[in-house]
């Protein structure tokens, strides 16, 4: 065999490395050389050779290596430079270092600062559900000592490894992952440390320094590109957060702007002379829906938008959200503002709408209500003084001065064409209006339209405070010229002459409608009807004794006439009319005796007079104790089932009396 020359020796090394042969097949040339014989000197050159040449293809591996590597974080560099989502960098990083590491498993945990953990935010290997939910305090496990020190750290075996702090929930997810062998490396932002990039085994497979170095820039470009991440995303909120700002910016600006238009409007329609209807329209032009116009009694003055009633279940609500110092305020589909002056409810605006109202929209509300109020103040100057003038006529009909002049509604009246109107004559003649009624008495009744052959009722209305009564009057005063009427305030009452022949009915009405303005008790005391203007005095001095009467019975917050009064108002009436509290108590039972020649008041005298004794007012009568019980039973059926209770029994026995005295 020829043995080949130290420099045909070194040419088969050169040949190796060109092919990058693996190092097992370096040993072959010394091999052959030893076979055939070459001496010592030989083969200590070709020793030196091959070894030489390991020693370069070593450095080639590693350099082949160190390429690859750096190509595979130049290619993950720009994988992360186009990534934004902070899990797809998070899966990205993790794939790509547990290929580069040739290691089983590889995973990221990102610290919580605030809430003083550290959560396992990616896995990629990962078999166990517990390992990926870990939430683990900082400063704990190895991840908590690389986070400490910013400094990497492998261990060959987890839960063998004292130098770190164990947990027993930690070391039990490791167990289960199975995991023996990792290295964790910090991500660092900074001076920072954000969270730790781990690499690990399933066997004791100690990492080299250089995967540590390798998982390390791993780590830098994570930290990189989850700084980067969360920055976009701090910058794309604070985007959001402006845009949202500015919208809302541009809308408050829309909204004031159109509140101003909407208020220089309104001022307009004032100018112009508009009236509270003019104002409504503009409401309902601008927000929409429907708004009713409330005067303090509740009532509605004005309806603008669709012509929907307001229900009476709103009612309660309108007026016990309506006081002075009150804003804007709900009830379901309705928004109420009060219409007021610093001392004074004026009444309310009530907005229907299905959509709510913003800051802007309640203001302009608010706004409606104020020019509202102006303009129903600029309405009452006029309106006080022709209630000062209707005063007065009625201060004058109560003293007892239209009597005299006029002679009551016929002597000096006229009808005034086909409206029925009373017109004087009287007023005409020469001298006429120059006596106690004052200058043209007849002139004054005409002008506030006071009607010929219509009764009238006369009220005398009390109020709980006096506070109440200036309010009360300016009420009145109202309510009266709508009912085409007269009122006025003397002393502690207000005294109201209203169309009717009801009298107890309208008192009734006007104690509930005034008590409801003024949120306080009204008591009403009424007499009438009257036809004639003499009577008037007459018939307030009987509504003035039935209001003492129901203030002396407690009766406050109601009404009545004297008629409604049973015996007591027989006792204040000014007729004294003993033959009407005889029709309405005994009335059914007198007919009924009349018709048929029957004995049923006699029995009713007997019955009371026998202590209510059915045999002894038998025997008082001299009939069967069956009769009386037939006679009770058509007392009943004509009188009603509560004949006998107490306060019935006590004003059908005054009026047997005054039948008995009367006959």
């Amino acid at each position: 065999m020829t043995v080949q020359t130290p420099l045909a020796s070194c040419n088969v090394f050169l040949d190796l490395l060109a092919r990058e042969a693996a190092p097992v097949e370096f040993e072959e040339p010394v091999a052959s050389a030893r076979a055939a014989g070459a001496t010592p000197e030989t083969l200590a050159q070709l020793e030196a050779a091959k070894l030489t040449a390991l020693r370069v293809s070593a450095g080639m591996r590693r350099q082949a290596r160190r390429e690859a590597e750096l190509t595979a974080l130049f290619d993950l560099a720009g994988d992360l430079a186009g990534l934004r989502d902070l899990d797809a960098i998070l899966e990205a990083i993790v794939r790509r270092a547990r290929r580069l590491l040739n290691a089983d498993i590889a995973y990221v945990t990102l610290n919580d600062d605030e809430c003083g953990e550290t959560r396992m935010r990616m896995t990629d290997g990962s078999i166990s559900a517990a390992f990926r939910r870990l939430r683990i305090p900082l400063g704990d496990g190895l991840g908590g000592l690389v986070a400490q020190t910013a400094m990497p750290y492998s261990t060959e075996h987890y839960l063998r490894d004292p130098q770190f702090r164990h947990q027993a929930f930690i070391d039990a997810a490791v167990a289960e992952e199975a995991l023996v062998a990792i290295l964790g490396v910090p991500m660092r932002v900074g001076s920072r440390v954000i969270g730790v990039l781990y690499a690990a085994n399933r066997t004791e497979r100690p990492f080299a320094p250089e995967q540590a170095v390798l998982l390390g820039s791993l780590a830098a470009h994570a930290a990189l590109a989850i700084g980067n991440a969360r920055l976009l995303a701090e910058t794309r909120a604070t985007v959001e957060e402006l845009d949202a700002v500015n919208g809302r910016l541009r809308a408050r600006g829309a909204a004031i702007e159109r509140a101003a238009q909407a208020h220089d409007r309104m001022t307009a329609l004032v100018v112009k002379g508009g009236d509270a209807g003019d104002l409504a329209a503009v409401v309902t032009e601008v927000l929409g829906g429907t708004l009713y116009v409330l005067d303090s009694a509740g009532r509605c003055l004005v309806a603008s938008g669709e012509a929907v009633p307001l229900a009476e279940d709103d009612l309660p609500a309108v007026t016990a959200t309506t006081h002075p110092r009150g804003g804007t305020t709900r009830h379901g589909d309705l928004w109420i503002t009060p219409i007021s002056t610093p001392g004074e409810v004026l009444g309310a605006l009530a907005l229907r709408t299905d959509a709510g109202l913003d800051d802007a929209d309640r203001r302009i509300l608010e706004r409606a209500a104020l020019v509202t109020a102006l303009v129903m103040l600029l309405r009452r100057s006029p309106a006080e003084a022709e209630a000062r003038v209707q005063g007065e006529l009625l201060d004058d009909l109560l003293d007892g001065k239209a009597g005299e002049r006029t002679g009551g509604w016929t002597d000096g009246w006229a009808t005034d064409g086909p409206t029925g109107r009373a017109t004087s004559r009287a007023g005409d003649r020469p001298g006429g209006g120059a006596a106690d009624g004052g200058p043209g008495l007849e002139a004054r009744i005409r002008r506030v339209g006071l009607e010929r052959n219509v009764p009238y009722v006369v009220l005398s209305a009390r109020c709980a405070s006096p506070r109440h009564r200036g309010r009360a009057a300016f009420w009145a005063a109202s309510y009266a010229a709508a009912a085409h009427g007269l009122a006025a305030a003397r002393g502690e009452e207000v005294v109201l002459l209203l169309p009717g022949d009801v009298p107890g009915e309208t008192a009734r009405r006007v104690a509930k409608e005034l008590g409801a303005a003024l949120a306080a008790p009204v008591t009403v005391g009424a007499a009438g009807p009257v036809r004639d203007l003499s009577g008037v005095p007459a018939a307030h001095r009987e509504a003035r004794r039935c209001a003492d009467t129901l203030l002396a019975l407690d009766r406050m917050d109601d009404g009545a006439d004297a008629r409604e009064l049973g015996f007591v108002g027989l006792l204040i009436g000014a007729h004294r009319d003993a033959k009407g509290f005889l029709e309405a108590t005994l009335g059914p039972v007198l007919d009924y005796d009349a018709r048929r020649g029957t004995s049923l008041v006699r029995t009713l005298e007997t019955y009371f007079g026998s202590r209510c004794a059915l045999s002894r007012t038998a025997e008082r009568l001299h009939v069967h104790i069956n009769t009386v019980h037939q006679r009770l039973h058509r007392v009943s059926r004509l009188l009603g089932e509560d004949w006998q209770e107490p306060e019935r029994a006590l004003e059908i026995q005054l009026a047997l009396r005054l039948h008995r005295l009367r006959s």
